[in-house]
């Protein structure tokens, strides 16, 4: 394999992060990185069958000497072109304290270990949710301390350790990806690289429907139906969010957003009935 090759990181491999190997892998050594060994390897396999060159290694992305590891598993792969963070927990999947353990100080680690290896050029995705834009803003002193905390303080804010309800826990954690993205793009932009997030709304992977068939979900139809497509996302559409951000079309656009939602937070802000 030559150290020239270009490698895409995908780290969480459920519906989002498959289609995103899908779409921008061919030609790549794609680097599948998840907690779940069986999904890992299933998907792995699937990805080989179908001709792509792929390298796959178990992550806990809450500890920091495992995404420490996969940073450098990715780096010795190749040219760390692209970076996909896709893993997360919901609020029907997980307590308050996994949640933020995954959703939050999970994206500080992976964002500070791959802003040390992506390459000049280089770009990278981090998957957001909606829900942290319907969350109502955090004070200027929380956004500082979860821009700018070493990714071990973080869990031990006071707001942050304080949460005990994981339907509070995951709009916060979302809204601090947003914080935490902005405030590494200073440290992206010193590689010559970028980083972003992707805020997507409903969306038709098995998280999502976990979520849908959850309390909460009369609710998420509802806002479906109110938003200006009408419809829900599907793992392709975080896909092409996510190939646009991550290719040279998007080369003016780091520390930024991208609400790929359907029109749902539109429509609940515009306040559409």
């Amino acid at each position: 394999m030559s150290q020239y090759r270009e490698v895409l990181v995908v780290v969480g491999v459920g519906g989002m992060g498959q289609a995103i190997a899908r779409r921008l892998g061919p030609g790549k050594t794609v680097l599948l990185a998840d907690n779940n060994d069986a999904t890992l390897s299933s998907v792995t396999d699937a990805l080989v069958a179908d001709g792509y060159e792929v390298q796959s290694q178990r992550v806990d992305v809450s500890a920091a000497e495992s995404v420490h590891a996969l940073a450098d598993f990715a780096a010795s792969l190749g040219t760390v072109t692209q970076l996909a963070h896709t893993a997360g927990l919901s609020p029907a999947q997980a307590s308050a304290q996994a949640v933020m353990a995954v959703d939050l100080l999970g994206v500080a680690l992976v964002l500070q270990e791959f802003g040390e290896v992506i390459a000049p050029g280089g770009a990278g995705v981090v998957i957001a949710s909606m829900a942290g834009h319907l969350f109502p803003p955090l004070t200027a002193d929380q956004e500082k301390a979860l821009a700018h905390n070493p990714p071990a303080e973080l869990l031990d804010l006071e707001f942050i350790s304080s949460v005990t309800e994981s339907t509070f826990a995951y709009p916060i954690a979302k809204q601090a990806n947003l914080i935490r993205v902005r405030a590494a793009s200073a440290q992206w932009g010193e590689r010559g690289a970028r980083i972003n997030s992707i805020s997507p709304g409903i969306i038709s992977t098995p998280m999502g429907q976990e979520e849908l068939a959850s309390a909460v979900g009369d609710g998420m139809r509802a806002m479906t139906a109110m938003s200006g497509t009408g419809r829900i996302g599907t793992p392709d559409d975080i896909a092409a969010a996510a190939a646009f951000l991550l290719g040279p079309q998007a080369s003016f656009i780091t520390g930024a957003d991208l609400l790929v939602d359907g029109g749902v937070v539109a429509a609940l802000k515009a306040g559409n009935r």
